[in-house]
């Protein structure tokens, strides 16, 4: 049986994943830094040097251990074809094609070169028009979110949760952590529509909801964000979590406004007022941040990439529960019938075509 894996899987093992040259020239630059005696004067530059440096050298390491993978694979395959040893071929086959996924997944992750895209990031979650439908759709999301995080391996945690008044939410916000956390939730910004028997119809109708989803990364050290104390308003409120000794009982949560671009957040996850305050304006900063990278891909790519209304026309995904099962992205056309799984946070395929569509310039940034 001939070899599936075509002489484009050699040139993506050999050149296609990573820029080599490149690669070799940042190394011999991180080493050099790493070896300068003054670097640990500012602990913080230091910090972010050795993580770079981790960082380029596990690229060259996983480059020589698929290239030389690969070759391997390639040589036992022909030998075994050559020999008629089928079970030999078999398994050099399936190792060759865990290899080819493997290349996949790093040339997605090699894409997420964008300023921010190593931050953590924050995922805001809004219900759109509709009351208890709309807030129970949001918190659906909220759930699948949190699962996807998680099964990314990404650190996961509530900043702030609205409860609505029968169900669902009114708002919430996670931060996700871990590496390159907001290059891969980046292109999850929109509005995602759901259709379905509403579970609060007693005639058993069907309805369509909409949420969105707004991604935008955590700002740090070296990104200089500059906001006047005066263009901000500051509310406080009480906590509507879980509670404790003083959580709800007194004006704890903090919500703070950007007069100038109307950006809000709010945070009431920490036990005092001070430490929300602290979280709100670490959020603000990163929805600020995030506001500017926007105006400069839509000055860059003539795109309108502005928050749009929870509505019809603005959607980037359908699911659809009734009258059949299938949850399709709206830009890159993926789509699965495996409803259940995506909402357990099942994502991946559709973030991995987002990601690769819009590196392509095929969707909107």
């Amino acid at each position: 049986m001939p070899l599936k894996t075509n002489s484009n899987h050699r040139k993506r093992c050999s050149r296609g994943v990573f820029d080599w040259d490149n690669l070799l020239k940042q190394a011999e630059a991180l080493n050099a830094e790493a070896e300068n005696p003054d670097l640990w004067n500012n602990p913080e530059n230091a910090q972010k040097v050795m993580r770079e440096r981790n960082r380029v050298d596990k690229q060259i390491a996983d480059f020589k251990r698929i290239t030389q993978a690969f070759a391997d694979g390639v040589e036992l395959h022909e030998l075994a074809e050559g020999e008629g040893d089928e079970s030999t071929r078999a398994e050099s086959q399936a190792e060759l094609e865990a290899l080819v996924a493997e290349i996949s997944k790093m040339e997605l992750e090699a894409l997420l070169n964008g300023e921010a895209d190593q931050n953590d990031c924050y995922i805001e979650i809004h219900p759109g028009a509709g009351g208890t439908e709309s807030q129970d759709w949001a918190f659906m999301l909220y759930r699948m979110y949190l699962r996807w995080g998680e099964r990314r391996g990404f650190k996961t945690e509530i900043v702030d949760e609205q409860t609505g008044d029968e169900a669902g939410i009114k708002s919430a916000t996670i931060r996700l952590s871990g590496h390159n956390a907001y290059g891969w939730a980046k292109t999850e910004s929109g509005v995602h529509r759901l259709v379905r028997i509403s579970p609060f119809d007693s005639n058993a109708r069907r309805h369509t909801s909409f949420a969105s989803a707004w991604v935008y990364p955590v700002v740090d050290e070296n990104i200089n964000i500059v906001i006047e104390e005066k263009d901000v308003k500051v509310d406080t409120f009480r906590s509507s979590g879980a509670g404790g000794q003083n959580v709800n009982k007194v004006e704890s949560a903090v919500r703070l406004t950007h007069i100038p671009t109307n950006i809000s957040v709010a945070c009431q996850n920490q036990r005092s007022q001070h430490q929300n305050r602290e979280e709100a304006w670490k959020m603000l900063k990163a929805r600020l941040y995030e506001h500017e990278l926007r105006k400069q891909e839509a000055a860059t790519d003539a795109l309108n990439a502005q928050k749009t209304d929870n509505s019809w026309g603005n959607q980037i995904r359908s699911y659809v529960l009734h009258p059949y099962q299938m949850v399709k992205d709206l830009r890159t056309g993926a789509e699965t019938s495996n409803t259940q799984g995506v909402l357990d946070g099942d994502l991946d395929m559709f973030v991995n075509a987002s990601l690769a569509a819009r590196v392509k310039g095929n969707v909107e940034k």
